[in-house]
């Protein structure tokens, strides 16, 4: 089939060039729309318990505080001069605007719990959207000589992590883009080979770009969807058109015409980019699984992303090569030297000796993997607040303020919702007993504010938090959110008896119930992930022992990288370096990470192992089979790895801290598994198990060549 989609590329490729470069443009005018339609958030499973109770409190209480405005006075007292001054005038004009549903502040009462040492705050509760949250920041937040306004909380959040971003991606692509252009130069040694890989890079991201953009009109899509498509798709693209190019290139320099150089690159490293596409697609779809459309939204990205850059590679530009025939060498530059043939001898004699010493150079490599995991033993999962942004960010800076001076002032509150009727007795036995529990410091509900058991004053708030179908009560707690005692916290309070049924809900409830939704899910996703890619790579390889064997090191690889980003993480090293705030792991993103680092394993699997077989199928024996297949794919298999890693090590020079956590540990994974597994773990793998390693019973064997999946 492949071979008759090159005869056809060939015979047809201006028709083929006209038709792709029509639908890039109407992909490039289409996917520019989605970016005003993709949404934050996202994060949240929504059938969760506290997700009920946050649509409850937001329905039928009015919602809680989501704005924090920090009022500091830079000289003098806040209670009077210039400071105070605006932080009155600040809540009379918040009172007054419409959308805000509540406002707590230091003035006029002097509310103690309000006030510390020369700062106060102005809590709001708004019932408008993140622009019209975002345009209240906007026209209240300030800096004077006097005094300055700052504003933090959810609200605050959203509006300072948007931007940062947009910054931080702008950056780590005039970063990148560069950096990739110089290293393709190095690598082809002519300017049109180099410039081939962008432009498969660019048909997958504008491709991928106006899918989005029509899921955006059936589903919630997350705008973090956007990292993904960038990164993945300029790396794949490079990837899928450095493995087309070369091999093209290799049968021009062994004599073989434009055309039929074209057919042969089609039916052998086209089949290869079509059996990598589908196992790096398989491990991005099992997102799916998970109800939080953030992560589904990568799914849709991940997967689109690859198909569109594998149709590229594997339509287009074939069809590039037959246009250019012999001009792909163009622009040859000064150092480059035209090589007869693909191989690498370095790689060759690598092989060579691995093959002859498997132990020797295997354990210590193992060793190595195994040690740099061990930070994973010790992770703890958290989810995202104002700490991943620098600590000149004013909703960061807010954030530690409260968490330093004011107890949190509501980041670690946690809301209790009774969904019966319920009586005002049983509402104060029942905030009594919760606020004896360890680590409560105050209960607030429509009985009153309760401590260590007893009343200790009347809630102003009181009218509110009571309805005739249920109540409201806030539970505060002297602890960090994403602990493990505020984990145990949230399910304490659930197991304590209550008059009626209760809903618990909060910042740490969404993140037990979020941790528990993807543990859950996570059951599913990586059994289907393991099994797609079992039967992928049997279909491709004609072995069942070289599935195991791939899913083996690929999880030793993975877990060598996880280690690597708890111990950067979550315990700070190289924070100063970094600028980042040491914090537990976001789960979301360590799930992505996991599913994107497989799919890239998987992705160099292919590239390596294809070359293997074809020569092994050709009659040499394993050995010989490993050797010359690294000495043909191991440059490719490096240089496209260095290229990847490039694109995802960008994402390091940003100012979100979970984006650095991908950028490392996504960057990271391509490079260990391009070096350490396949140039060393993957030959000393296949010496230990000789001819085993092509061992299929023979049934499956038969259904395979039934199926007409051999490359020849």
């Amino acid at each position: 089939m492949l071979t008759r989609l090159g005869e056809v590329l060939v015979r047809r490729a201006r028709l083929v060039l006209v038709v792709a470069t029509i639908a890039v443009a109407a992909a490039a005018v289409l996917g520019f729309g989605a970016f005003g339609r993709l949404k934050g958030g996202g994060q949240d499973d929504p059938h969760s318990e506290s997700v009920q109770a946050q649509n409850i409190v937001d329905t039928k209480y009015g919602g809680e505080n989501n704005l924090v405005f920090l009022v500091s006075a830079r000289t003098g007292a806040i209670d009077s001069g210039p400071a105070a001054a605006a932080g009155a005038r600040l809540t009379r004009q918040l009172a007054d605007t419409l959308g805000v549903g509540d406002v707590q502040s230091y003035w006029p009462d002097r509310t103690a719990s309000l006030k510390s040492g020369r700062s106060a705050l102005v809590l709001v509760r708004t019932n408008g959207s993140d622009n019209a949250n975002n345009e209240l920041i906007d026209k209240y937040a300030t800096n004077q000589s006097d005094y300055a306004i700052r504003a933090g909380g959810s609200a605050g959040f959203s509006h300072d992590v948007t931007p940062q971003l947009s910054k931080s991606l702008a950056g780590a692509e005039l970063i990148a883009v560069p950096i990739l252009l110089v290293l393709l130069l190095f690598v082809f040694g002519s300017v049109v080979s180099a410039l081939l890989p962008l432009m498969v890079g660019a048909i997958a991201i504008l491709g991928t770009f106006a899918e989005l953009f029509v899921l955006t009109s059936i589903t919630n899509v997350s705008i973090y969807a956007i990292n993904l498509t960038t990164g993945l798709g300029m790396g794949l693209g490079i990837d899928y058109a450095l493995l087309m190019v070369s091999r093209y290139r290799e049968r021009l320099a062994a004599g073989d015409d434009g055309p039929t150089a074209v057919v042969h690159t089609v039916r052998t490293a086209g089949r290869t980019i079509l059996f990598s596409a589908a196992t790096v697609a398989t491990a991005l779809a099992a997102l799916l699984v998970f109800p939080q459309y953030f992560l589904r939204s990568f799914a849709y990205a991940g997967v689109g992303v690859v198909a569109i850059a594998a149709l590229a590679a594997v339509l287009v530009l074939p069809a590039v090569l037959a246009v250019l025939g012999h001009r792909v060498n163009s622009g040859r530059l000064p150092w480059s030297q035209v090589h007869r043939a693909g191989d690498a001898p370095i790689w060759g004699r690598l092989a060579g000796y691995v093959m002859r010493h498997p132990g020797r150079t295997a354990l210590p490599v193992v060793a190595l993997l195994v040690v740099l995991a061990i930070p994973l033993s010790g992770l703890h999962f958290g989810s995202p607040d104002d700490r991943v942004l620098r600590s000149n960010v004013a909703s960061r800076q807010v954030g530690d303020t409260l968490r330093s001076e004011f107890g949190g002032t509501g980041s670690s509150d946690l809301s209790v919702v009774a969904t019966g009727p319920v009586g005002s007795a049983a509402i104060a036995t029942y905030a009594g007993t919760l606020s004896k529990l360890p680590h409560v410091s105050r209960v607030q509900s429509s009985a009153g504010i309760f401590v260590d058991g007893r009343q200790v004053a009347t809630n102003p708030d009181a009218a509110r938090r009571h309805r005739a179908d249920g109540a409201l009560l806030d539970v505060t707690a002297s602890l960090d959110p994403a602990s493990t005692t505020a984990q145990d916290l949230v399910r304490t309070i659930r197991a304590t008896p209550a008059p009626t049924s209760v809903l618990v809900g909060g910042s740490t409830a969404l993140l037990v119930d979020n941790n528990h939704t993807i543990a859950d899910r996570l059951m599913v996703a990586i059994p289907m992930i393991a099994l797609t890619t079992f039967v992928l790579l049997f279909l491709f390889t004609g072995s069942i022992i070289q599935p195991l064997r791939s899913l083996i090191l690929s999880a030793l690889s993975l877990s060598a990288t996880l280690g690597v980003v708890v111990w950067v993480f979550q315990s700070g090293h190289f924070r100063s370096l970094l600028g980042f705030a040491p914090m537990p792991i976001d789960t979301a993103m360590t799930v992505l990470l996991f599913c994107v680092a497989f799919g890239l394993s998987m992705d160099y699997e292919v590239f390596l192992t294809s070359r293997i077989k074809e020569l092994h199928d050709a009659g040499a024996d394993t050995e010989e089979a490993v050797t010359q297949g690294l000495a043909r794919t191991g440059r490719i298999v490096t240089a496209a790895a260095t290229l990847l890693a490039v694109t995802f090590f960008a994402f390091m020079t940003g100012t979100v801290s979970f984006l650095q956590l991908f950028g490392l540990g996504a960057g990271l994974a391509v490079l260990i598994d391009a070096t350490l597994v396949r140039v060393i773990l993957v030959p000393a793998a296949l010496r230990l198990l000789g001819e085993w390693a092509w061992y299929a019973p023979r049934g499956l064997h038969r259904v395979r060549t039934r199926l007409a999946l051999n490359e020849s």
